[in-house]
């Protein structure tokens, strides 16, 4: 090779190196350049804070634009207790911050954003943000609750899980949930969604449509992802997604990343768990839970049976004890006490019907006068009557002078009832007179 070809490349250090010298040109230390961004991966080791710095595009959420940054140790605490103050939380990944950073170029590791100040006034990143406007408007539409309110079956074992096949999160969720140390056995489907990209939420909303068609099979639904890098969920802080979840008709569990993530549907989830592996400790705490009350009510129902077994077994021990000579002495004292009651009845007889008699004579020989003198009494009482009867009859009166006219059948007591010309008949003691009527004369005094 020519001295003269040699000309025409450089090495990868000399051209990190006049990137490194570009960069520094072009910022100087002083003054600083303000970022607005959203962290990304926050993590802190050996005293710094690493992290990256992202750019969504607002339309489409995509990423547009990524830089890796650190706060070195000499200024984290000062930041991180400054941050706190203005903003009541720590730096964690999905905030959207106002830093200064000054650009720095490294030969071995590119480009860095070296943080020296952040503006407490940013203090919710986009992701936040947009995670409380969808939850503000679920509360306004009265459904943020409704899974929430819903109660799991008792036994929850059959299970739809919507996760991807392939996913790690899904593997150690059916490892976790089939290897109980109970053995409790549990029916899971699994409906494979994208959990992951710009499909996720359109993915899972439609799992949840086939698994509401099919509802009467499934006790509850678990939608599970492994961790990640933090901008790897944000297919879940989706309003469609939300709003099917909210108002699913079967309790959800979510499990979703790690113990630091949180999306929108920890919040109208009926429960929320950290990780898939925590989604199947819950399910299996559950069915634990229904299994202790089962062996309760079995031991309960053991123990009332034997104690029923054990007083029937003594009583059966006693009847066949005294089986043998029961009857015989029952018969012996219903022998004895029939002999005492023929006893008794004689003399009870005697002491009853001898006053019966002696009563019974003396109302016989009483009954011969009183039947005497009634009858007598009513002969004397009868020939009154009938003189009387004959000394008032009609006939005894006409004898005695006295006549009785009739008109028309009729007996007649006043002269002035009876007109002029009237025929009248007068029945006498012996005979009768026909005449008729002239006038009336008046009675005297």
């Amino acid at each position: 090779m020519t001295n003269e070809a040699s000309k025409n490349y450089c090495s990868l250090k000399q051209l990190q190196e006049r990137l490194r010298d570009i960069v520094a040109a072009a910022f100087p230390p002083r003054p600083e350049t303000w970022v607005v961004a959203e962290l990304s991966d926050v993590r802190e080791s050996g005293g710094h804070c690493y992290m990256e710095l992202v750019q969504k595009d607002e339309s489409t959420g995509l990423t547009v634009a990524k830089a890796r940054a650190t706060i070195w140790a000499n200024a984290l605490p000062r930041l991180r207790a400054d941050f706190m103050a203005g903003t009541g939380q720590a730096f964690t990944s999905g905030l959207k911050v106002k830093v200064r950073v000054t650009p720095g170029y490294h030969p071995v590791y590119g480009m860095n954003l070296n943080i020296t100040a952040v503006d407490p006034s940013f203090t919710m990143g986009e992701r936040e943000r947009k995670r409380r406007e969808i939850l503000e408007r679920l509360k306004r539409e009265g459904v943020i609750d409704l899974n929430k309110s819903l109660e799991f079956p008792r036994p929850t074992q059959r299970i739809a899980v919507i996760s991807s096949a392939g996913a790690a999160g899904y593997g150690d969720f059916m490892n976790q949930l089939f290897r109980n140390p109970r053995r409790l056995r549990f029916e899971v489907t699994l409906f494979q969604a994208a959990v992951q990209g710009a499909q996720t939420a359109k993915s899972i909303i439609g799992q949840l449509d086939m698994i509401a068609g099919r509802c009467e099979e499934f006790d509850c639904v678990c939608i599970i992802r492994g961790g990640g890098a933090t901008t790897d969920l944000d297919g879940f802080d989706d309003y469609l997604l939300a709003a099917n979840v909210a108002q699913f008709p079967l309790p959800v569990i979510v499990g979703i990343g790690h113990e630091r993530d949180t999306t929108v549907l920890d919040y109208i989830a009926c429960q929320r768990v950290k990780t898939p592996t925590a989604a199947a400790e819950f399910l299996i705490g559950m069915a634990q839970q229904e299994l202790e009350l089962l062996l309760a009510i079995g031991g309960g129902l053991l123990q009332s049976v034997t104690d029923t077994i054990g007083g029937a077994r003594q009583q059966l021990a006693y009847i066949s004890g005294v089986l043998p000579t029961a009857p015989l002495a029952a018969i012996e004292r219903a022998d004895r006490r029939l002999d005492n009651l023929l006893g008794s009845l004689g003399r009870i007889s005697a002491m009853r019907i001898q006053p019966l008699m002696s009563r019974i004579d003396r109302m016989a020989d009483a009954l011969g006068s009183i039947t005497t003198n009634t009858t007598r009494h009513a002969a004397t009482r009868l020939d009154g009557f009938a003189a009387l009867i004959e000394a008032l009859s009609p006939q005894a009166t006409l004898r005695r002078g006295f006549s009785i006219t009739r008109v028309d059948g009729k007996a007649i007591t006043d002269a002035s009832a009876v007109a002029p010309g009237t025929i009248l008949h007068t029945r006498l003691a012996s005979g009768a007179i026909t005449s008729r009527f002239e006038q009336a004369e008046p009675t005297s005094n």
